[in-house]
């Protein structure tokens, strides 16, 4: 049943729609069900709210320039009776020289463009020239979500000062610049489907998954060549226990492996990945997207089999929605590992089971958590409602208890 709507009035009304659209998206529901279209209406109101209360800045002074070029079909040699000379053209739009207040007056007066724009402080430049669009962040979803633990203002004021508290928080990962989302597809291979990737939202995500990671450095390093089908299905005959996934959390740490949960931001549609840390070691994060035990155990699966088959190849982050149908060959070498890990083929050839009894049977068999093997049948036979409430044991609270993984 969906929730009474109603337009959004002030600040904590704004935070108490975030907070609801969050856990709808974290839900996933159905296209047509009501909860979908709660997240439709939500999203209307929330946008209808920050475009009254957060109107958008003028825009960047270079990026003003750029674009009056591009309309009049200016080079940048064009410009130099503005501002000077090849060089210092060169060094204005790399963000490496300020305008002066006689560029301002021959650009306002040569190309039309608002003087008021022209004097703005432009965009941070970072890493080697590159520039980051602070606004482009979901700054909202990432203040509820504590990114900024020392930041206490509201949201506006966090869109004021995001340069300073967004790069900030990329600035506490080694490395985090070098993330930065005008180089992702480069750096990442993504399994996804048609849905629209926010580069800058995974940006965010990937860096909040180094900071777990490197609060709790390793007491021994990863050796290549650990993890293999064997090492995977010792792993699986963990499932067993009612604490199984934060025993393999502690199991894989003292093989020099990470395991992180996070949350996936908005727009993100992400079940896991992989990466390494600053010191080469294997980071597997899960977003516990989808609350159930054998969602987990297939993702932990499907990750560790990157790290066995392709994070030496060169790619620094695998980053999977398992929704996703793929041709990939790197990703169907990773799905059948997983299956293999958890169920080996020949046995699943002869065994397969069909009704409760043979479920439980099999998993006693395998030494495996019930639900693995419910979980595999009802992906066969895309049937979500098989063996009723059976065999739907939850995860997520078990992070949470420890405080591994946001309330």
């Amino acid at each position: 049943m969906m929730t009474q709507l109603k337009i959004i009035q002030d600040e904590a009304g704004h935070q108490q729609a975030l907070a609801r659209l969050s856990d709808l998206m974290e839900q996933d529901p159905p296209a047509d069900s009501p909860k979908s279209a709660e997240i439709d209406v939500l999203a209307l109101l929330i946008e209808d709210f920050e475009t009254k209360h957060f109107p958008i800045d003028p825009p960047d002074p270079i990026d003003a320039i750029e674009f009056r070029m591009d309309q009049m079909g200016l080079s940048r040699k064009d410009l130099v009776p503005y501002i000077g000379s090849q060089s210092k053209v060169s060094e204005v739009l790399n963000r490496k020289r300020p305008l002066s207040i006689n560029m301002i007056r021959r650009l306002s007066e040569g190309l039309g463009i608002s003087a008021d724009v022209l004097v703005r402080e432009p965009t941070q430049a970072l890493a080697g020239g590159a520039n980051i669009d602070w606004q482009a962040f979901p700054l909202a979803e990432m203040r509820r979500r504590g990114y900024f633990p020392d930041f206490h203002g509201s949201v506006q004021e966090l869109r004021e000062y995001a340069a300073e508290q967004v790069g900030a928080f990329i600035d506490r990962v080694n490395g985090g610049f070098a993330l930065q989302p005008t180089l992702l597809r480069s750096s990442v291979h993504l399994r996804t489907n048609d849905k629209v990737m926010d580069d800058y939202a995974l940006y965010a995500w990937r860096i909040r998954v180094l900071e777990k990671a490197q609060a709790e450095p390793l007491a021994i390093h990863y050796q290549a060549g650990t993890v293999d089908l064997d090492f995977m299905r010792q792993l699986a005959s963990l499932s067993w226990s009612t604490s199984g996934p934060l025993t393999a959390r502690e199991y894989l740490a003292n093989h020099g492996i990470h395991l992180v949960t996070e949350p996936h931001l908005p727009k993100t549609y992400l079940d896991g990945a992989v990466c390494r840390d600053a010191d080469g070691n294997p980071v597997i994060a899960l977003t516990l997207r989808h609350d159930r035990l054998d969602h987990f155990w297939f993702t932990l699966m499907h990750e560790l089999a990157h790290v066995a088959r392709h994070l030496d190849g060169g790619t620094d982050w695998f980053v999977d929605d398992l929704e996703a149908e793929t041709n990939e060959q790197l990703e169907r070498e990773a799905d059948d590992w997983a299956g293999e890990a958890l169920i080996p083929s020949d046995i699943w050839q002869t065994r397969r089971p069909h009704d409760t009894a043979g479920i439980e049977a099999l998993a006693r068999q395998l030494n495996l958590a019930p639900e693995i093997i419910a979980g595999r049948l009802r992906r066969e036979q895309a049937d979500h409602r098989l063996f009723g409430k059976r065999f739907r044991t939850r995860v997520k609270a078990l992070f949470v208890e420890q405080g591994l993984f946001p309330a």
